[in-house]
């Protein structure tokens, strides 16, 4: 079975600015998504922010194994239902990977629970992204680094927690470093965060980018979910492994539900 894949992209500087056009006149997402597609074990689509509930509605969600998001200008237009929907289809097992400036988006710092906050520069600099394992599934069929020749800047301190794995580390040619390829699991989801992708460069018409998006999507893919592992049950005595007596006083009578 195929995994069903979803490109997300707020898709507003495609639109609004003439050199993002030119280089994605299609949208952000809609190479990505063609990089993906040619793989006959991911199946793809694409969803945007002006679609209704920004193309994610419950049951497109329930149908998706892994979720790719794109965003930077329009992070508060993003509506809050929606994020906590993502949240809880992740925390089930659905895959995300969040690319570059959605660092800063609603769901990346609501499933971070930090600032997520570092620092940058648009200078056109060259970067080198050092892939720190090679061994990982991630950095297959890529050399020891990615060299591109313009990028924006992203510094440390990278406010984030710290991760499972750092798969990639950057050099910039101003001097500062980055972790630009982080992974995490929450709940039963896997998340990787990958820095490259400024919406002025060709980043993602590079291949060796392509290579690591199609890799970070199997690797994201659980293909069993939690559906319950947002439920917090109260276990009756009767029921508990051991047999108990219940002692003392209780706030709750039996199968009651708790305060959240």
């Amino acid at each position: 079975m195929a995994i069903r894949t979803v490109v997300w992209n707020e898709y507003a500087h495609e639109r609004e600015n003439p050199v993002v056009r030119d280089i994605y006149p299609d949208g952000i997402h809609a190479v990505i998504a063609a990089a993906l597609g040619r793989e006959a074990d991911i199946e793809v689509s694409t969803a945007t922010l002006d679609e209704p509930e920004h193309g994610l509605s419950q049951a497109r969600l329930d149908a998706t194994d892994v979720l790719l998001w794109w965003g930077h200008k329009s992070h508060g237009a993003v509506s809050d239902a929606v994020v906590e929907r993502v949240a809880d289809r992740v925390h089930q097992g659905m895959g995300m990977i969040v690319l570059h400036s959605g660092h800063f988006a609603k769901i990346f710092k609501r499933l971070m629970g930090t600032p997520c906050s570092l620092r940058w520069r648009e200078a056109g600099e060259r970067e080198r992204l050092w892939a720190i394992n090679r061994t990982h599934p991630i950095v297959q069929g890529v050399g020891p680094s990615i060299e591109l020749p313009n990028a924006e800047m992203y510094g440390e301190p990278f406010l984030v927690p710290e991760p499972m794995e750092t798969v990639f580390i950057s050099w910039f040619e101003g001097g500062e470093v980055f972790r630009s390829g982080l992974t995490y699991q929450r709940g039963a989801g896997r998340i990787f965060y990958f820095r490259p992708g400024h919406e002025t460069y060709p980043i993602y018409h590079n291949p060796e980018i392509q290579t690591v998006l199609r890799n970070a999507v199997r690797w994201a893919y659980n293909p069993v979910t939690w559906p319950d592992v947002a439920e917090a049950p109260n276990v009756p005595v009767a029921e508990a492994p051991e047999t108990i007596e219940a002692k003392g006083a209780s706030l709750h009578q039996a199968g009651e539900a708790g305060f959240r």
